[in-house]
């Protein structure tokens, strides 16, 4: 394994979902071999998110931008953002949900750094999801998991509900 890489030889995955979800998403940290920074090369087309509006509750995310200029989404405020920008995502509740939308005219290109630990709570302000993962951090194998469950929230239970 070789601890440097070229942005240029970075392999990307392309995902979407509907009229408002795509990006080519390529792990840069796994190929130069980082074990607790995770770190991603994210492309995002005009008009586009990579990710719905998310809080990680345990890690914790930075993004730098590369190229082209968008919209931050942070809590309830939205932030330009371009060129050269570095961004915090701490750990946190709703008040950190963050999404970088792409509004110009070309590409959106950053890089997305996080810690990796391995249990985390997130959650998804405006579907009201929630999704908890042990064993493995967001991004990583859902395969080494020991838990991995999304669904919507709900009424909150007694402890011994159910007992």
């Amino acid at each position: 394994m070789k601890p440097i890489a070229n942005l240029a030889d970075v392999k990307c995955e392309k995902y979407g979902n509907g009229e408002k979800f795509e990006v080519a998403d390529g792990s840069v940290g796994a190929l130069i071999g980082a074990k607790q920074l995770g770190c991603s090369l994210l492309v995002v087309p005009k008009g586009k998110r990579a990710y719905p509006l998310h809080c990680h509750h345990v890690n914790e995310e930075m993004f730098v931008i590369l190229q082209g200029s968008g919209i931050l989404r942070f809590g309830d405020a939205e932030h330009p953002v371009r060129e050269g920008d570095v961004i915090a995502a701490p750990a946190g509740g709703k008040e950190t949900a963050h999404q970088l939308v792409n509004t110009g005219d070309g590409d959106l290109r950053y890089l997305a750094i996080s810690t990796m630990l391995k249990t985390e709570v997130v959650e998804y302000p405006d579907s009201n999801k929630v999704a908890v993962y042990v064993g493995s951090a967001p991004g990583e194998s859902a395969e080494a998991r020991t838990m991995n469950f999304r669904g919507r929230l709900g009424p909150q239970l007694d402890y011994w509900d159910g007992e």
